[in-house]
């Protein structure tokens, strides 16, 4: 599929988040973050840079776990950072803070003792810069935390959204279809963390099962995710639009009984040093 070939990313400057949606349907990106956060070896005073912090939840969490050190959350919408700035900074302002920042241009926000980015990897343009700017702001034995989308994450998703695009009802609005966001195999992210300065501990495709409880969270979970599709439909079709996603996956991949609907998904797991 395109999809797993087409290494390129173009999600544009068009896509706009919903930080309210987004903070109602995102229990596999908070899911997956939690296990993150639950891995960090933190002592409790260390300087956290949290890259792709969205609605902030979970840089509030590592601020909790910080409470004599500093996080700061930083994401290149404007929008998700002023939510996470109005609902999580009272009580932690020493010790949390939020900053409109593109992922390659965190080199210049002073030095860390860890960078964490969870579900941000993909929509990163040079996933390679990256890798090098959080060199830049880690110190010497500071450690880099991704969670992100491995190469065939949600493929039964990905297959139930490319026959809608193409349907005659839809076409109209994908005469040529985004470039995906951007997956690599493991090797590459071995060869990329090494060529910005660190020393690999961990590099792993997962593969994960996830159970949106019903129907309206899956559908939720399309609409709040996969915006450089969902957002070149007319505001007035979207919902409509979804619903048709979300039907051509159920006609594959049915609901349960208990009215869930799973999701076979792929992790990508990046540990790794700064030397």
């Amino acid at each position: 599929m395109r999809v797993c070939r087409d290494n390129r990313a173009d999600v544009n400057g068009r896509v706009r988040w919903d930080p309210l949606d987004y903070a109602a349907h995102s229990a596999v990106q908070e899911g997956w973050g939690r296990e993150l956060v639950a891995r960090l070896p933190l002592r409790g005073d260390e300087r956290v840079l949290d890259v792709g912090c969205g609605d902030g939840r979970l840089t509030a969490m590592l601020a909790d776990r910080v409470p004599r050190g500093l996080v700061v959350g930083v994401d290149s919408s404007p929008e998700m950072v002023a939510y996470a700035r109005a609902v999580h900074s009272r009580g932690r302002q020493s010790r949390l803070r939020f900053e409109v920042c593109p992922a390659g241009e965190i080199g210049g926000l002073g030095e860390f003792d860890v960078v964490f980015s969870n579900a941000t990897l993909h929509w990163i343009r040079d996933q390679a810069g990256f890798f090098r700017a959080a060199a830049c702001c880690l110190r010497a034995g500071g450690g880099l935390w991704v969670f992100g989308n491995a190469r065939g994450n949600a493929e039964a998703v990905v297959r139930a959204l490319f026959r809608t695009v193409r349907a005659r009802t839809w076409r109209a609005w994908f005469a040529s279809l985004p470039r995906e966001w951007a997956f690599y195999e493991e090797a590459q992210y071995e060869r990329w963390l090494a060529e910005a300065g660190f020393g690999v501990r961990r590099v792993a495709a997962v593969e994960r099962g996830e159970r949106f409880r019903d129907v309206a969270a899956f559908a939720g979970w399309i609409r709040t995710t996969w915006l450089p599709y969902t957002q070149r439909v007319p505001e007035e079709l979207r919902d409509a639009f979804v619903g048709a996603v979300v039907t051509s996956y159920l006609e594959q991949c049915p609901a349960g009984p208990d009215g869930s609907v799973w999701v076979a998904m792929r992790r990508l797991e990046l540990e790794a040093v700064r030397i």
